[in-house]
């Protein structure tokens, strides 16, 4: 299970760039978090827009109503089950959401107000249908390849 929030000022994302980015950030993270390309696991994943006035987002110190349209100010939050997030695949996480926002905004690269966090959940603290979920049984699935799902279990001591 992964859910990625992308908080922007209000109207920064038009309603076709969050239909490119409801695709494409999810499959920023699945590849590296399954090992492969799977549209089947893209039901364990979820993207959400919030939108924020821009008095109620800063930057600097300084309110984005005052500050004038010129930042382009995005956080992206991804939190993902325990699992096999060595530094490169975290860092191989980021660039790869960070690429698919430059290119659903048209933009040639990111822009350096756009900061993206990644967070873990620890095994056994996610819940979803009335119970705890584990990355355990998701092994089981067939979407993850036989080399990430070693590095699943053994990153998580199972």
């Amino acid at each position: 299970m992964t859910v990625i929030t992308v908080n922007t000022p209000k109207g920064r994302l038009s309603v076709e760039q969050r239909r490119t980015l409801a695709e494409t950030l999810t499959d920023a993270v699945l590849v590296p978090e399954i090992g492969q390309f799977a549209p089947p696991a893209r039901a364990g994943f979820q993207v959400h827009f919030v939108e924020r006035e821009p008095d109620m987002m800063a930057i600097g110190g300084r309110l984005l109503a005052d500050a004038g349209p010129a930042l382009d100010v995005m956080v992206i939050d991804v939190t993902v089950m325990d699992g096999d997030w060595r530094r490169e695949v975290r860092a191989e996480v980021i660039e790869r959401v960070l690429h698919a926002l430059a290119e659903a905004c048209g933009l040639p690269e990111p822009s350096p107000a756009w900061w993206v966090t990644f967070r873990v959940v620890d095994e056994g603290s996610w819940g979803s249908s009335g119970g705890v979920l584990s990355i355990l049984s998701l092994l089981e699935s067939g979407v993850f390849t036989e080399e990430k799902a070693k590095a699943i279990r053994a990153a998580i001591d199972a």
